[in-house]
């Protein structure tokens, strides 16, 4: 049972209404948002249907604004708008759906102007906006406006689409535009892309930067984005109709060889049960053969493989990705199509390859992950002047899953992690590289034999000797 201190619901239900209220009051005196929230919620109870023109108010007041929000304030400005978007879902659609529709979309015009007087490094203003992107879906369906109008609205809105806020509109809002209004979208976006583009005279045209070949010009990189949105969009209705010649037809022949968009394009036609289609469009891709895995690609052609009923064709496309790449997801693949025990015998077989392959930190991390932390110290004892201590990624959650059975190879990899953080000076690693200086005490009464790789009293030893002047890691230890 919880402590009657701890901050849960319950323990400040019995504090009482009184003396809940008199602390909220105390924090909205110094936190404006809390206010705004408050007074939503005594909106919702006394008058719900004025619920609607608070959020417009606020959404007013947010698209007047022009101060500059920093990082350091920015988590603040998008609480403010979560709680617009969430109002606009959770209260005002309950009472006036179309409004509710109406606000979504007013919301979502701020996303340029919030954009640009913010840093959103960290992407949490535009994870509001795309959330509220997705939000108009079901507020559509629930208000049913004209499919028409709502393709008219859908056109407009991805032509300001500059900080990717509407990414997810056609998606969201195909159920409410129905085949009417995918239909009149589709040909407005094809009466676009037949439109002839003017461009200004020589003299006149801006260049806004420069590239490996030569300027570029501001009405080039404005038919670029044109010509990329009406893709876009046509692919994404041909996905809602589930058109897949549509989509295809938005790639050239050479585009539609390039791995990636070859795999896209498989994935359809298999939805469509065109599975020979599929595979004759991955097999035209200009892939390389036995190098790295794109992994995009490789899987299309297994699905596509599965399909027409090439389970051994697609067998040995999966050991081959393992064997490349030790994709432990492939091999778990391969292994649950074996017959009982064959699975056994081809683990080891895996196993064996894992442990000769060429890149050590690829081979510990799929050995810690399998997890088969038996092989991981063997190979972490063989190639210990092999590992390379700036990849801590890797190393770290290495050294944890060893350190309980395998405190010799937990040691080595730890030691790793150390010696590259003094070599390099690395002193922003300081902190790290103590404390797994201590962590190798701590494993020191559990190694049985250091053999040739010397006790911890000794590696201290060395350390002090070679790194003895760095004391802003030996004032961490001390």
């Amino acid at each position: 049972m919880a402590s009657k201190k701890t901050l849960t619901a319950e323990n400040l239900e019995a504090l009482g209404a009184r003396r809940l209220a008199a602390l909220l009051m105390d924090i909205a005196d110094d936190d404006a948002a809390v206010k705004r929230r408050l007074r939503l919620e005594l909106a919702v109870r006394e008058a719900p249907k004025t619920v609607a023109a608070e959020v417009r108010k606020r959404l007013t007041q947010i698209g007047r604004a022009g101060s500059f929000v920093d990082w350091r304030k920015i988590r603040d400005l998008a609480a403010d708008l979560e709680t617009q978007r969430r109002t606009i879902v959770d209260q005002v659609a309950k009472i006036d759906p179309a409004e509710a529709l109406e606000l979504m979309w007013r919301f979502m015009g701020l996303a340029e102007a919030v954009h640009e007087r913010c840093d959103d490094s960290n992407g949490v203003v535009g994870d509001v906006f795309r959330g509220a992107c997705r939000d108009l879906g079901p507020l559509a369906e629930l208000a049913k406006p004209d499919p028409v109008a709502l393709a008219d609205r859908v056109f407009a809105a991805l032509h300001e689409n500059d900080y990717g806020q509407y990414d997810d509109l056609i998606e969201a809002l195909a159920p409410a535009l129905g085949a009417q209004g995918l239909d009149h979208l589709k040909a407005r976006f094809v009466e676009l892309s037949k439109t002839p583009v003017e461009s200004p005279p020589e003299e006149q045209r801006k260049v806004i930067g420069w590239g490996a070949g030569g300027p570029m010009y501001e009405d080039e990189i404005k038919e670029r984005r044109r010509v990329s949105t009406i893709r876009l969009a046509l692919q994404e209705i041909a996905d809602a109709q589930g058109d897949v010649d549509a989509f295809v037809a938005q790639y050239d022949e050479k585009t539609r060889k390039v791995p990636k968009i070859a795999a896209e394009i498989a994935r359809r036609l298999l939805a469509a049960g065109r599975a020979d289609e599929a595979l004759e469009t991955i097999e035209a891709a200009e892939h390389r053969r036995g190098g790295w895995p794109d992994f995009d690609w490789e899987d299309a052609r297994i699905e596509a493989l599965d399909a027409l009923g090439r389970g051994d064709d697609a067998q040995a496309a999966r050991w081959s990705c393992f064997e490349r790449a030790l994709s432990a997801e492939h091999l778990r693949a391969y292994l649950k199509r074996l017959p009982d025990f064959d699975d056994v015998e081809a683990e080891t077989r895996a196993l064996d390859h894992a442990e000769r392959y060429e890149s050590l930190l690829q081979a510990l991390a799929f050995f810690v992950s399998w997890p088969a932390l038996d092989r991981a110290a063997r190979l972490v004892t063989r190639r210990a002047g092999e590992l390379d201590g700036n990849h801590y990624e890797i190393l770290s959650p290495a050294a944890d899953a060893l350190a309980g059975k395998h405190p010799l190879a937990a040691t080595l990899v730890l030691r790793a992690m150390i010696g590259f953080t003094l070599a390099k000076a690395r002193s922003s690693r300081y902190r790290h590289a103590a404390r797994h200086f201590l962590e190798c005490a701590s494993l020191a009464s559990s190694v049985a034999d250091y053999g040739a790789f010397g006790t911890h009293e000794a590696y201290a030893a060395r350390l002090k000797a070679e790194h003895g002047r760095k004391s802003g890691f030996w004032s961490l230890i001390s």
